[in-house]
C-alpha cells in the first residue's frame, strides 16, 4: 500500500505536465466559443474571456442570414474534402506501393524525382495556365481537387509504412498466381489500415481548409467551398465598417454592434466543427500510422 502510494506520488508531477499541455490546447478553444458568443460591445470594452459576459448570438445570425449559401458552401466543401481524399489515398498509395518494391526497377529514379519537385516549382503562372488552358477546369469540382491531390511527404509515408510490411507475403502471393493489382487490394491495403486513415485525415485536414485554390479557379458564387465564403463575408464585413468611418456620419452605437471579432470566431466555429466530431475516429490509428511510418527510411 505505502508503495502504491510513493508511486501515484511520483507519478503526479508528470499527470500535473500534461494536464497543463492538454489545457494549453483547450483554453484557445473555449476563448473562441465564448467571443464568438461574446457582444461586440463587451468585446471592445473588457476584452477577451473564457466566459462571455452576455451570450450574444448576433455573430451567428449576421453569418446564417442566408442559410442556403452556407449549406451550399457546405455541400461544396463535402464533396470537394471526400472526394479529394478518397482519390488521393488511392493514388498515393498506390505509388507508394509500388516505390516500396525492391524488384522496381526505376523505384530510386522516381523517388528522386518526386522529391525533386518538393524543392522546386514552376510558379504561379504557369500552374494557372495549366488549370484553366489545358485542363479548364475553372468553376468545377476538379479546380479544387486536382492542386491538393498527391502529397510527395505523405507518400513517402506510406512507402516507408509499405516496406516494414514482410516480404514474404508479397512473395507467396506470387507463388499463389496473384496479380500485382490483387496483391495491392487483398494483401497490402487490409494490413495498412492506420497509415490510410493517418494520411486519409492528414489530407482531409487540408482539403477542409483549402481556399486558395478558389481565389484563383473559382468564380461562380454557387461554387465557393466552405472557407473561402467565411472569408469573402469577413472582407465584407471590413468593407462595411471602412465605408462607414470614411463616411462623414459614423454611427458609434452601430459601429460597436456589427459582429467583427465576435464573427470570425463564428466563422472558425463554422469551420472547424465537423473536423473535430470527425477526429475521435482516426485518433486510434493515427499514432500508429506515424511512428511505424517514419521510423525506418
Amino acid at each position: 500500500m505505502a508503495s502504491l502510494r510513493k508511486y501515484q506520488l511520483s507519478m503526479l508531477p508528470i499527470h500535473l505536465f500534461f494536464i497543463a499541455i492538454s489545457a494549453l490546447f483547450i483554453i484557445p478553444l473555449l476563448s473562441i466559443v465564448s467571443i464568438s458568443l461574446s457582444n461586440e460591445v463587451d468585446l471592445s470594452k473588457f476584452g477577451y474571456r473564457l466566459i462571455p459576459l452576455n451570450l450574444d448570438f448576433s455573430a451567428y445570425r449576421y453569418i446564417l442570414e442566408y442559410p442556403m449559401t452556407i449549406i451550399n458552401a457546405y455541400k461544396v466543401t463535402i464533396i470537394m474534402a471526400f472526394v479529394g481524399t478518397f482519390v488521393s489515398v488511392l493514388i498515393i498509395s498506390m505509388c507508394a506501393y509500388a516505390l516500396s518494391r525492391s524488384d522496381f526497377k526505376y523505384g530510386r529514379f522516381i523517388t528522386f524525382y518526386l522529391f525533386f519537385t518538393t524543392l522546386f516549382s514552376g510558379g504561379i503562372v504557369p500552374y494557372y495556365i495549366l488549370m484553366t488552358k489545358v485542363f479548364h477546369v475553372q468553376n468545377t469540382y476538379w479546380a479544387l481537387i486536382l492542386p491538393l491531390l498527391g502529397n510527395i511527404w505523405n507518400m513517402f509515408l506510406m512507402r516507408t509504412f509499405f516496406k516494414a510490411l514482410p516480404d514474404s507475403l508479397v512473395e507467396s502471393a506470387k507463388i499463389d498466381g496473384a496479380s500485382e493489382m490483387r496483391i495491392y487490394l487483398t494483401i497490402i491495403v487490409p494490413l495498412s489500415t492506420p497509415v490510410l486513415a493517418t494520411v486519409g485525415l492528414l489530407t482531409l485536414l487540408v482539403y477542409w481548409n483549402s481556399w486558395f485554390a478558389s481565389l484563383l479557379f473559382i468564380t461562380k458564387q454557387s461554387m465557393y467551398p466552405l472557407q473561402y465564403l467565411l472569408q469573402v463575408m469577413l472582407s465584407n464585413i471590413q468593407e462595411i465598417l471602412k465605408n462607414m468611418q470614411d463616411g462623414g456620419i459614423v454611427d458609434t452605437a452601430a459601429l460597436n454592434k456589427l459582429p467583427s471579432e465576435s464573427a470570425r470566431m463564428a466563422m472558425c466555429m463554422l469551420a472547424i466543427a465537423p473536423m473535430l466530431f470527425i477526429f475521435p475516429f482516426f485518433q486510434k490509428y493515427f499514432a500508429k500510422g506515424l511512428t511505424v511510418g517514419a521510423v525506418k527510411g
